[in-house]
């Protein structure tokens, strides 16, 4: 048979002669335990990036014209390409603009990949699963092949982000985020400057003093409260201008967020860096007027030093580069600890250079604090987060009062004498591009203030109103002006109709474009999974894992439903800790007071003769609102709620002694599924997310709790009584020394156990998880699955559904009897 080459194409479309792009090289066997990915940004005719995954010696190739998302609502298109050869994952340079491909190539992530499923499949039925290990991309992903006519040359496929814990909500994060080359740290341009790889990590001399070009600054999403958790750290909003500083040669460069250029209005902090000889740095802050009254706004102030040539201050937070290199893909700590480093030559106590003073975790206190001191709000930002170049969630902006920016396209004329107007018409561009009118400012001006503000609006006026909607009986004596001219307004609140009440102003905002300006919305902190509001959010449960509230009702979102087909309606007590694993945790059987609708309550007798109101789920919302509480662990009966007194399983806990290894509770369960199978008995397994393994019997409800307490019992002590050295149906702990005890208790009236798919509240949010017996083999620990692996299981054959109900038939009892001797 003539093997096909697959790389005939790929040598045929170059010229190597041209072009710095490997040759065929020689074919290497892919090992398939160890399997490369690579991905390539390339500024071809359009820029876009190649994605290749090693299979059978070469790489498979895709074009992905807007980049990987790692939104799973985001299906990219990718056009299949020719294979490459494997030495084309290294390839980082130019490729000459006459040849094929022209443009610059940049290895924009690289790491392993692992087919789920068999990948000659995947790709012959065109719906390949994958997971991946890179620096940038992880977890699990798939090309789907969309459908084409048979005439079309290429094949077009979508490339899209499984919905795991590595999923993302924003659709260009990874794109957005990740600028620069995974091998060697450089931008596109500086690849095109120099096709050379450069080695990551190398010294700065040859670049240092090089003056860095703007880069757009990350911007804060407005929130209506500050997260929690120890992975959020909180600084003061400042109240002043966003700046971006480029430090090099001739000087240091001060732009506006948008990129203008306002060296020439910042020449009070023309020597502020002078100390930091031969540096090059693109730094991140805020500029302040250096005096605030007391009492007084720093705006205003601002705006009054920048008119007199009174002192500023630079307050810097962030570091973009540092002689050449980007470090904006580090986490922000990592950036925070650059920048002391790059600016401790310069006297950051009494200097025009500050570093932005920051805290960890407690942000709800330091924004109370702030607030009381007159302040403007706090900044929250994801420490572990890099640095992006947009609006993101990671950056969360909390504000004391109200206020915005908003468009000036009028004013209404003052009957006072001297007095240039009465008040400003404001307003806010629309997504359609219409400039809409959202209400007046009438106080907050000084006489110096209403002079020079006049003089401008005269300069700028016009006959007709630049909005579409004013009141009548404002538009009636209004003069209108060309929408130039961006105002701070401070207000009492937005009226329904959007407009503002008792707006004060503040000052020009001269650093931004007036078709900037549109309304800023606060986002809810709350987010709705399962239709249920989930409040506080970004509490962190699992403090060190980063592992929120919502990460946890989101999980019961999921799985829910899966926990319904298994388990059904039983009686269930909830494991609750509000504050995280790290605080209170508190068991909880019985509803109470303010117990969510979705919870249904039912009347259960108890051994006293009273009465207790329990509760149990009927699909996922009521593991939702229970996670909505706090609750992070289910624990359930062994009957379902329609009839309580027929158990409808029988649960084996293998509870290992702290000295003993996984292996030895893996073995004890095997071997208890054979004593079952030997008397007639199939069951599943399952990996408690602790220590142990339960061992599961599915059965028809046809024995009570007597009978059923009485078997397992037996049965548990039978496995004791013949190897007395490594089990115990006792539970009393000196018994249970060096042994597994074999948890027969789960089998009573009202007692319970772990439910499948539960979180655990232990370190690393693991989850109960059904396995198969082969699986089990191969398991290196209880806690082997988490949050991120959930997905893709529930996409698998479920095991604990595998197993059919039985009978706990006379039969069943004599087997076992005998086997008692």
């Amino acid at each position: 048979m003539v093997e096909v080459d697959r790389l005939a194409e790929y040598v045929t479309r170059r010229d190597f002669s041209r072009t710095g792009e490997p040759g065929r090289g020689t074919r290497r066997k892919s090992r398939k335990d160890k399997l490369s990915f690579v991905v390539q940004k390339h500024d071809a005719s359009r820029l876009h990036y190649d994605f290749r995954l090693e299979w059978d010696g070469t790489l498979l190739s895709w074009a992905v014209t807007r980049g990987p998302s790692d939104d799973p609502r985001e299906k990219r298109l990718a056009v299949r390409t020719e294979d490459h050869p494997l030495d084309y994952a290294g390839f980082e340079g130019t490729i000459p603009k006459d040849q094929y491909g022209g443009g610059t190539v940049m290895v924009w992530d690289r790491g392993t990949w692992e087919p789920v499923g068999d990948p000659e499949q995947g790709l012959s039925e065109g719906k390949l699963k994958f997971r991946l290990k890179g620096e940038r991309m992880n977890g699990g992903w798939a090309l789907v092949r969309m459908r084409g006519r048979k005439s079309e040359r290429r094949e077009n496929w979508l490339l899209i982000k499984e919905r795991d814990g590595m999923a993302g909500d924003e659709a260009d994060h990874l794109t957005g985020t990740f600028e620069t080359s995974v091998k060697t740290g450089r931008l596109l341009d500086a690849i095109e400057q120099d096709g050379k790889p450069k080695r990551t990590g190398s010294k700065s001399g040859s670049s240092g003093g090089k003056m860095p070009k703007f880069r757009k600054p990350q911007l804060a999403t407005l929130y209506d409260a500050v997260p929690e958790g120890e992975s959020w750290i909180h600084e003061t909003k400042f109240d002043g201008y966003r700046c971006i500083a480029a430090v090099g040669k001739g000087g240091p460069r001060f732009f506006t967020r948008s990129g203008q250029d306002w060296t020439d209005k910042y020449q009070a902090l023309a020597d502020a860096f002078d100390a930091l000889e031969g540096e090059s740095l693109l730094l991140d802050g805020e500029i302040m007027a250096a005096d605030v009254p007391k009492n007084g706004s720093a705006f205003s102030a601002l705006q009054a030093a920048l008119h007199d040539g009174a002192p500023l201050l630079y307050y810097v937070f962030d570091i973009l580069e540092r002689n050449g290199r980007t470090l904006t893909d580090r986490p922000l700590l990592e950036r925070k600890a650059a920048l002391e480093e790059a600016l401790a030559p310069l006297d950051l106590e009494e200097g025009k250079v500050r570093v932005s003073a920051w805290v960890e975790g407690n942000g709800g206190d330091i924004l109370e604090k702030i607030c009381k001191a007159g302040g403007e709000g706090i900044v929250s930002k994801k420490a572990d987060a890099p640095y992006r170049h947009s609006r993101t969630k990671s950056w969360r902006k909390v504000k004391c009062g109200k206020r915005q920016e908003f468009v000036i396209g009028g004013y209404s004329p003052s009957s006072k004498r001297g007095r240039a107007f009465a008040s400003l018409l404001l307003g806010q561009y629309a997504d359609d591009g219409r400039l809409c009118y959202r209400g007046r400012a009438g106080t907050g001006f000084s006489a110096n203030e209403l002079d020079r503000l006049g003089g401008k609006l005269k300069s700028l006026s016009r006959k007709t109103a630049p909005f579409e909607d004013v009141p009548g009986a404002i538009a009636r004596d209004a003069a209108w002006v060309t929408p130039k001219l961006v105002a701070e307004i401070e207000f009492a609140e937005l009226t329904a109709e959007g407009h503002v009440r008792h707006g004060a102003y503040l000052g020009l905002r001269g650093d931004k474009e007036a078709e900037e300006v549109t309304p800023e919305n606060e986002t809810r902190s709350d987010v709705k999974v399962e239709g249920i509001t989930i409040t506080h959010p970004d509490r962190e449960l699992f403090a060190k894992a980063g592992v929120s509230k919502l990460d946890i009702a989101r999980h019961y979102g999921l799985v829910g439903e899966r926990m319904v087909e298994i388990c059904g309606e039983r009686p269930i007590s909830l494991l609750r800790c509000p504050a995280g694993i790290e605080g209170e945790c508190f068991f909880q059987k019985h509803a109470g007071k303010g117990f969510p609708d979705e919870l249904t309550r039912i009347d259960i007798a108890e051994k006293d003769g009273e009465t207790g109101e329990y509760l149990y789920a009927s699909g996922a919302e009521g593991y939702v609102a229970a996670a909505q509480m706090g609750t992070i662990e289910f624990h359930g009966w062994a009957a379902r709620a329609d009839r309580l007194e027929r158990p409808d399983r029988m649960v084996f806990d293998l509870d290992p002694d702290e000295k003993l290894g996984f292996a030895e509770t893996k073995q004890a369960a095997f071997d208890l599924k054979a004593l079952l199978k030997d008397i007639g008995l199939e069951a599943y397994a399952m990996a408690t997310g602790g220590k142990g393994i339960h061992v599961v019997v599915p059965l028809r409800r046809t024995v009570g709790w007597e009978t059923l307490k009485s078997f397992a019992k037996t049965l548990a002590h039978l496995m004791a009584e013949r190897e007395p050295d490594r089990f115990t149906a006792t539970m009393t702990k000196d018994k249970r020394k060096g042994k597994i005890f074999i948890d027969w208790l789960r089998n009573e009236r009202g007692a319970t156990a772990i439910l499948p798919y539960s979180v655990r509240a232990r370190p690393g949010a693991p989850v109960a998880t059904p396995v198969t017996w082969d699986e089990l083999k191969e398991l290196k620990s209880a806690a082997a699955f988490g949050l991120k692996d959930m997905a893709e299981r529930l996409g698998q054959e479920e095991p604990a559904l595998a197993v059919k109900p039985q009978t706990l038939a006379k039969a069943v009892i004599d087997k076992l009897e005998r086997r008692l001797g």
